[in-house]
This record gives C-alpha cells, sequence and structure tokens, in this order.
C-alpha cells in the first residue's frame, strides 16, 4: 500500500462521524441522486461523461488508509480505474427510488472510490444516471458541481477546463505553519464558548428515548417571508431562518441562551470554492437573548454570532474533542443547524421561474431517516424556487415536540414578516 497522506479536515470530520458505526449502518454516510438525461443522449456519451468527471477529480478515484482509526489517511489518487457503467432496465419504479435502493450498500473506503453510478434505460433508452456518492468524496456542494459539469460533458468535455486541486493539496495547505495557526485558533474558539455558554438541552421524555422522528416542513409561504425579513435585517436569508429555529429550541428548553453548532461549508476561498470532496464542519456559535420577540433583531445578532463561528470553520475533530473530555461539564450544542447551499445552475439547466401555487397550505410530512449520524436535534434548511423546506431529525425528543418546534418556527417567519 502506498504512503498515506493526511486527511483534509473536511474528510477527517466525515471520519470521525463513522469511524464507530456497527456494520448494519455504515451505508448512512451515502447520498443517492438521480439525474435525468437529456433527450438523445446515448449510452456511450453517458460512459464519456462519467469518466471525464471522475479523471477531473482526485476524490472520485482516492482510497483511504484507516487501518489504525486514531491516523486515517487518503492514499494518492488512482490513475486508473474501473469505468464500467452497469445498466439497469426498468420500466416503471421511480428513479429516486432506484438510487436509494443503490446507496444502501456500504463502500469499502479502504479498497473502493466512494461513488458507484448505473445507467437507468426506459425501454432500451438511456433515461437517468443513478449516482451514490459517500460523503468523505463528496459533500451537498461538490455533488451538484458534478452534476452540472456532468450535463456539461454529455455535450462537450473540453468545457470543463483544467483540472483543480484535490483534497490532498487542502489538507496540505491547512497542516502548513499558516493553517496550523488557524487551527490554533479554531480550538481558542471553542474553549471560549464552551467556558461561556450555559447548559441547556431539550426535554428527554422517557416514552421518546431511544427513539428518532424526522419531520419536513414544507412551505411556499414561509419562503418569501424569510425574503422579506432578511432584506429588513440586511443579513442573509440563512440567519433569518436559524433566527426562527433557535428561538423556537429556546422556547422549549426554557433558556435564553442557547449554544448551537452551524455547519460551516468552508468554501470562502476561491481555490477552494469548487472542491470536490466533503468540506463541512460543525462549529459552535452562542445565541444569546434567544426568545427576542422581535425577529428581525434577533436574525441580526443570528448573523454576527454565525460570521465569527464560521471564521473558524476549518478545526482539528480530534483536538477539539480532547479539549471536551477536559471540560466535562461545559455545555454541549442544544440544537444544529445546516443551510444548505449549492451552486447556482449551470446555463444549460435553467428553466422558467416556477411560482407558489397560491393557497398551497404549509405541510409536515414524517418519513424514517435514512441516517441518524449528527447531532441530536439536527434542522436542514433548503430553499427551492417555490418554497422553503426544513426537515428536522430529532432524537429523544418524539413527534409531537418535534413538530411543535417546525411550527414554531413556521409561525416566527409569518407573524414577523406580516410588518414588512
Amino acid at each position: 500500500m502506498s504512503e498515506a497522506d493526511p486527511l483534509s479536515l473536511g474528510q477527517l470530520s466525515v471520519w470521525h462521524d463513522i469511524r464507530s458505526l456497527p456494520a448494519a449502518r455504515r451505508h448512512e454516510p451515502n447520498n443517492a441522486a438521480a439525474w435525468p438525461l437529456p433527450r438523445g443522449v446515448d449510452a456511450q456519451q453517458v460512459r464519456t461523461a462519467v469518466r471525464a468527471i471522475v479523471a477531473r477529480h482526485p476524490s472520485l478515484r482516492t482510497r483511504y488508509d484507516v487501518r489504525d482509526p486514531d491516523v486515517p489517511g487518503q492514499l494518492p489518487p488512482d490513475t486508473d480505474w474501473d469505468d464500467a457503467l452497469p445498466t439497469l432496465e426498468d420500466e416503471t419504479a421511480e428513479p429516486a427510488d432506484l438510487a436509494a435502493a443503490l446507496a444502501t450498500e456500504p463502500f469499502d473506503l479502504g479498497g473502493q472510490h466512494g461513488w458507484r453510478a448505473r445507467l437507468l434505460t426506459r425501454s432500451g433508452v438511456p433515461a437517468h444516471l443513478l449516482f451514490v456518492k459517500h460523503h468523505i468524496a463528496a459533500d451537498a456542494w461538490a455533488q451538484e458541481l458534478l452534476h452540472q459539469e456532468f450535463r456539461q460533458a454529455l455535450t462537450d468535455p473540453e468545457r470543463l477546463g483544467p483540472p483543480p486541486p484535490g483534497p490532498a493539496d487542502l489538507a496540505a495547505e491547512q497542516h502548513s505553519a499558516a493553517g496550523l495557526r488557524r487551527q490554533s485558533a479554531a480550538l481558542d474558539h471553542w474553549k471560549q464558548l464552551l467556558g461561556r455558554a450555559p447548559v441547556a438541552a431539550l426535554p428527554r421524555p422517557a416514552d421518546t428515548v431511544g427513539g428518532v422522528v424526522q419531520g419536513t416542513l414544507h412551505s411556499a409561504a414561509a419562503r418569501p417571508a424569510a425574503h422579506a425579513l432578511a432584506e429588513r435585517a440586511r443579513v442573509s436569508v440563512a440567519s433569518v431562518v436559524l433566527a426562527a429555529y433557535a428561538r423556537a429550541v429556546a422556547r422549549m428548553c426554557g433558556t435564553d441562551a442557547l449554544l448551537v453548532q452551524l455547519m460551516s461549508a468552508n468554501r470562502f476561498a476561491g481555490r477552494w470554492k469548487n472542491l470536490v470532496t466533503s468540506m463541512n464542519q460543525w462549529v459552535p456559535a452562542l445565541i444569546e437573548d434567544a426568545c427576542n420577540d422581535d425577529l428581525v433583531e434577533l436574525a441580526a445578532a443570528v448573523h454576527w454570532s454565525g460570521l465569527g463561528a464560521f471564521r473558524h470553520g476549518m478545526h482539528d475533530v480530534t483536538a477539539v474533542a480532547a479539549l471536551r473530555a477536559e471540560l466535562p461539564d461545559a455545555a454541549e450544542p442544544a440544537c444544529a443547524f445546516n443551510y444548505v447551499a449549492v451552486p447556482d445552475p449551470a446555463p444549460l439547466d435553467a428553466a422558467p421561474r416556477r411560482e407558489p401555487v397560491p393557497g398551497r397550505p404549509p405541510t409536515v410530512t414524517w418519513e424514517e431517516p435514512f441516517t441518524t449520524i449528527g447531532p441530536r436535534c439536527y434542522a436542514r434548511a433548503l430553499e427551492s424556487e417555490d418554497a422553503l423546506t426544513v426537515r428536522l431529525t430529532a432524537k429523544d425528543l418524539g413527534r409531537e415536540r418535534c413538530a411543535a418546534l417546525l411550527w414554531d418556527m413556521h409561525e416566527s417567519l409569518l407573524s414577523a414578516a406580516e410588518g414588512c
């Protein structure tokens, strides 16, 4: 086996999340997508496009040395790989369901690359590319970038341009002298917040212990409300939605100061913005006056707390774990929040904007979570063309309280926007 390089800090975060998973759960870091194919594309074009994006991105050709789980490493990207693209013929099944089934098979990170694909055909005609990837290979931003580049490569692979850097390049910068100074500052940020934050936790009713629920709020009305509030507060929509969510959690906890975990995309530097790997890391932020009745004022405060946290987004999770062990009485984050950001659609994917359907009521739907990796109360917000969607995965909380948090957040957004 070749000598391994250190993991990047984002890869290391993924590894810490998955290293102790039992065999029955090792598929949980996988994500599935079903990419529709343009009419008239043949199977050879699809195979050529897949090979083009795999050749372009080192992360898709990387295996890992995890024989010592305490010292994981990434192996040099393979220069040759199996580019066979099996065909799956199915006339009736939903492509998304077929992709999800494909994601239930775990990856062997030491022996396999962290992706797999199938060409779905209908009556022998290419219809979709089913694409599954492990989170260590690509996060949500990177997956959407791969989708866009795949679409470009279907017609003109040369449009993709020169190969970008890989995760080993990022790891080298993160372990440089300047990178180590940034890591030290990030650890100081954790230590300072863990020392200041009050202990506050959501209830754990006896009848919900050991259970996991996942509810998804889908609201057409919440999207323009969040935008109106963001404009009034002069902050991002993400800060507004986080403010409404944090206030709901704070009310349920009975506290006015809340330690939250925010997902930092860490794609703020131009060289790394479109790097295909996992760059996401949890960072702590302390939200004070979290029960503030003025959501605009709270959103402004949340914005500045978030900016301070994101400055320290790239950190060594091993060092943070050691710090937590030294501070056993420190507060645990009461909740976690991720406002999912993806690249803007490529021009060839542009479509007429869909307006919200008048009168469509907001809904909360329930589903079995594919994964329970992550914090105890984790809200994942996603803005589509016509709605705001918030998926809340909660452990030891129960469906009733999970729904209460979602509806409280929703009501906060709509009520506060009435005066905008």
